[in-house]
């Protein structure tokens, strides 16, 4: 019997209380958060504002504000670096002091909390070089950064450079001074607590930093460095996320194991050295072991520079993060004998946490609170900023059920699975609600069971949706993630389409209307599964791959020998690149398509959505193209951010016959 009041309507067809304007001018992204004494920092990207970011100042008597003033009385400050093209860590802040990238041209800044009549003071010339992962050093008044110079032509250098902080340096360029260079990569520069140490993270290629990384320790003499140490070194483990202690030890993040464990690295401190104390050089001295082994992960994939998914809570624990089945904990970590102890608190940390004198402030969401920044004092629980401020009703929340499917080939494959959820709404009598199968990006990245108004947007109108954590994701152990090199195109479109048999299998979706999406590599796996599955009625490709060899030839540096290892070959005129590349088989595409794409994109060109639409077009298929000006690789402005999400729904609405 239906509930009064409750009406009778197709899936797919259901009104929502979440519309567009929810999505873009009524929320905002949130990143970097970081502590400093009794304040609170956090990066809002707001589409409502052409995508711009903004540095957010949190304290208990003034609340939350924009801290940063216009530059030069005029600009607009925009806290970003392109360093990647990913970005990331686009400041630091240390006693009142903040150092930023600013978005528009790609210059550091510094703006003294202490002195703000001073305004805000260019670090560095009009160049073409990108600063990021800033490392404050207020002891040799400095600030540690990766800079990506673009001045030479072709494929960038990039350096460990330090950049002074009286302003110097962007009078006198040669002031900023490299410190480290040779590899094709740099990352997550931290001093020591007596600033005579610098530890960071460098790898070459073909790697990406999650696949085989170094991990490098100096002294600091007269601003230079000073025989690099290799902490880290081993053929197939990466590192990531070097942090000192209060007491000087080095605590860092490998997957030697097979998952991302904690080590510490003891005796750079002759006080409390157990071996070798009375040796002048430290390396003799230096100890390492792993705190608290196990089947968990500590740290996720370093897309972007300034992974904080741990911090030092005092001199006895770390505050970590960590993941085991798909979903985030909080707790601290003994320093000496690695003893873990969870919090139970509601809250999933995002991988983003802080601590300043006990106070901790993370990142997190919960299956009914969207990304929320959080502080901890003791047991309390309070919340500083929201990314949304619709208030929705937990009856109008879809609740992520953890699921896993076995995949053709004998393994096990997992993923999120949402109900479609509205109270106001249920599908007619014998009709099963459409699915939309989400193919997150990356490859190598993982989904995430926190609420999301990108998925409640399709439950609450009647949609169903999978999720999936395809083999190839991080966040499950080391073999796991390793299931996708050289099967690319093969693995994660099967575990897509596996997932959909389940679930039609077991009568819980409409088998005749499934969509398959994604973004970026997630695109491509949606190009790919219409290519060679015949589950999947309707794709949307945002920003995805078609040509693997042409992006190989055309994308930006950190990319550019990814798929080597994802293909299975570094040799581009292989089959293997024209067998994997849906381009080349657009006979085999059945299914309605819609691609959406930046025409400012660096990561995939636009040329691979055009060269598709047009591929598909002359052979006869259903096919819609949006390009979208002044965008990149992800859509930041509202306008176009509400388009995507209307034009995609009336696909699905068109192509199904629901309208």
């Amino acid at each position: 019997m239906v509930s009064a009041g409750v009406k009778k309507q197709a899936y797919g067809t259901w009104d929502s209380v979440i519309t567009t304007d929810d999505m873009t001018a009524r929320s905002v992204s949130l990143s970097q958060v970081r502590v400093d004494g009794l304040s609170t920092f956090w990066v809002e990207g707001r589409s409502q504002d052409g995508g711009r970011n903004v540095l957010m100042h949190h304290t208990n008597f003034a609340g939350s504000v924009e801290v940063l003033p216009l530059i030069e009385g005029t600009t607009l400050t925009d806290v970003r670096t392109r360093v990647h093209e990913y970005g990331g860590r686009a400041y630091a802040v240390s006693n009142g002091i903040i150092v930023f990238s600013q978005g528009s041209d790609n210059r550091v800044y510094l703006y003294d909390l202490n002195n703000p009549l001073q305004g805000i003071r260019p670090l560095t010339e009009l160049n073409q070089c990108r600063y990021g992962d800033f490392e404050l050093d207020l002891v040799n008044r400095v600030v540690y950064a990766v800079c990506e110079d673009h001045s030479k032509g072709g494929e960038p250098n990039n350096y460990l450079v330090s950049i002074p902080l009286d302003g110097t340096g962007a009078r006198n360029p040669q002031l900023v001074r490299v410190l480290f260079s040779g590899t094709d990569f740099v990352m997550a520069p931290t001093v020591s607590p007596d600033a005579d140490k610098l530890a960071f993270v460098v790898w070459n290629h073909p790697h990406m930093p999650w696949q085989q990384s170094t991990l490098l320790v100096a002294d600091i003499s007269e601003g230079a460095l000073l025989d690099p140490h290799v902490l880290v070194d081993e053929p197939n483990v990466s590192v990531s996320e070097p942090r000192w202690t209060l007491q000087g030890d080095l605590i860092h993040i490998d997957d030697s194991t097979g998952w991302l464990n904690l080590y510490r690295t003891e005796g750079f401190n002759p006080e409390t050295a157990k071996h070798n104390a009375d040796s002048v050089d430290w390396r003799p001295r230096l100890r390492t072991r792993r705190l608290h082994p196990g089947n968990r992960n500590f740290s996720h994939p370093a897309w972007a520079l300034g992974l904080h998914s741990f911090d030092i809570f005092d001199d006895d624990y770390l505050l970590c993060s960590w993941t085991q089945d798909g979903f985030w904990h909080l707790g601290t970590v003994r320093i000496d004998n690695g003893q873990l102890e969870e919090w139970n608190l509601g809250w999933w940390p995002t991988g983003n946490v802080s601590v300043s004198g006990g106070r901790v402030v993370i990142l997190a969401d919960s299956a009914t609170s969207t990304a929320t920044v959080i502080e901890i004092i003791g047991h309390e629980v309070k919340e500083l900023r929201n990314s949304t401020y619709l208030e929705l009703d937990p009856a109008h929340v879809s609740v992520a059920k953890a699921i896993s499917w076995p995949t053709r080939d004998g393994e096990t494959c997992h993923g999120f699975f949402y109900a479609p959820v509205n109270p106001d709404f249920i599908g007619t009598d014998a009709e099963l609600p459409p699915l939309i199968v989400m193919a997150h990006g990356g490859p190598t990245s993982a989904t995430r069971p926190g609420l999301n108004l990108a998925k409640q947007f399709w439950t609450s109108r009647g949609f169903a949706v999978l999720d999936v954590n395809y083999r190839g994701s991080s966040g499950w152990s080391k073999d796991y993630c390793a299931k996708l090199q050289g099967q690319w195109g093969v693995v994660d479109v099967n575990d897509c389409a596996d997932g959909v048999k389940f679930l039609v299998t077991h009568g819980i979706v409409d088998g005749n209307r499934v969509a398959i999406r994604g973004g970026s590599a997630g695109g491509y796996t949606t190009l790919a599964a219409l290519v060679s599955s015949d589950v999947f009625t309707a794709g949307t490709s945002l920003y995805g791959i078609g040509d693997i060899k042409l992006l190989a030839a055309e994308t930006h540096k950190f990319e550019s020998r990814y798929m080597e290892g994802l293909v299975g070959t570094a040799d581009l005129e292989d089959p293997v690149y024209a067998e994997r590349s849906p381009i080349n088989h657009i006979e085999k595409v059945t299914a309605p398509l819609l691609l959406l794409q930046g025409e400012d994109d660096k990561v995939v060109p636009p040329s691979q959505a055009i060269t598709m639409r047009d591929a598909l077009e002359a052979a006869g298929r259903v096919v819609e193209l949006k390009m979208y000006a002044g965008e990149g690789h992800g859509f930041v402005k509202a306008e176009n951010i509400k388009d995507a999400l209307e034009r995609e729904l009336n696909f699905y609405l068109r192509t199904w016959g629901l309208v």
